[in-house]
């Protein structure tokens, strides 16, 4: 991997585990629909002028109801969980959790897609769920104030990921990325208008909250879309799969820095396993893949 393609690889982990931080900061303000619809109209009105020909136009149009589905599951439906379980989890929990997507990638793909789930993979898997296990012991309680709902609903963003990933894969790969890119932000933005609208906040929202939602769909979606892309481009797509290592690492970091979240024990021990399992189920953490990236 060139010095440059390294850079895009660290800012673009950056870029998404600020996410996390974005939402930590604005969704108590917000609220979980109203700031995703922000963030998505937001980095629809970034991304469509990337569209502005008549192929790729044509190409929305006949693919208006695939596009649909999947903005409904690898946007809309994701990042409202996400933002619904930062409304208790920290950042770098919440990141962790959702690092647990090629896990979940691998299980629909094998329940929906006929996608066999290869033998390497069995132990990676195990791994990755103990890690998520340890990040969650001691907090699943229902009960009211606990925690338990917020975790499960950072996991079901790993399952609409999972299959938005084999379905965008299976039907949809033969689209160029800057039409399944800004094709989804803007159906997901169709999508949440109506509740988000209905559900906006009574009480005005701080400069604070907003500059985090404005960060949101600026930096940490259409901006770090278009790096993806950039390094999608140059280094390749395995390259380009170690992103999904290193975003928990930035959102923790960053979650420690600004929101003085604490990095315990507990945390380092779920990050360190989970990371391994789903390094070992993607491939990510073989030696030869690292080998080819430096």
């Amino acid at each position: 991997m060139s010095p440059t393609d390294t850079l895009r690889l660290l800012l673009l982990s950056s870029l998404w585990g600020f996410s996390f931080i974005f939402l930590r900061v604005a969704a108590p303000e917000f609220g979980a629909l109203p700031l995703i619809l922000v963030r998505m109209l937001l980095g629809a009105l970034l991304l469509l002028p990337l569209l502005w020909r008549r192929d790729y136009l044509q190409l929305i149009r006949s693919h208006a109801g695939p596009l649909f589905l999947l903005g409904l599951t690898n946007a809309a439906l994701p990042y409202t969980f996400l933002a619904l379980a930062t409304l208790r989890l920290e950042a770098g929990v919440t990141s962790l959790i959702n690092a647990a997507t090629p896990i979940c990638t691998a299980l629909m793909g094998a329940a929906l897609f006929a996608t066999p789930i290869l033998r390497q993979q069995v132990l990676g898997l195990a791994l990755a769920f103990a890690g998520v296990a340890v990040l969650s012991a001691g907090r699943l309680d229902f009960s009211a104030g606990g925690d338990g709902w917020f975790i499960l609903s950072a996991l079901a963003a790993t399952l609409c990921y999972g299959f938005a990933g084999n379905y965008s894969r299976t039907r949809l790969g033969h689209l160029p990325t800057r039409v399944l890119a800004a094709g989804s932000c803007a159906t997901s933005a169709v999508i949440l208008l109506l509740p988000g609208v209905l559900l906006w906040p009574a009480e005005p929202v701080s400069a604070t909250a907003w500059g985090a939602a404005i960060g949101l769909g600026a930096v940490s979606t259409a901006a770090a879309l278009l790096l993806f892309f950039a390094l999608l481009s140059s280094a390749g797509a395995t390259a380009a799969s170690t992103v999904t290592m290193l975003v928990p690492v930035s959102a923790l970091v960053w979650g420690f820095l600004l929101l003085q979240e604490p990095i315990t024990l507990q945390v380092l021990a779920g990050m360190a396993i989970t990371l391994l399992g789903t390094g070992i189920a993607t491939g990510v953490a073989s030696r030869r893949r690292w080998r080819g990236l430096a």
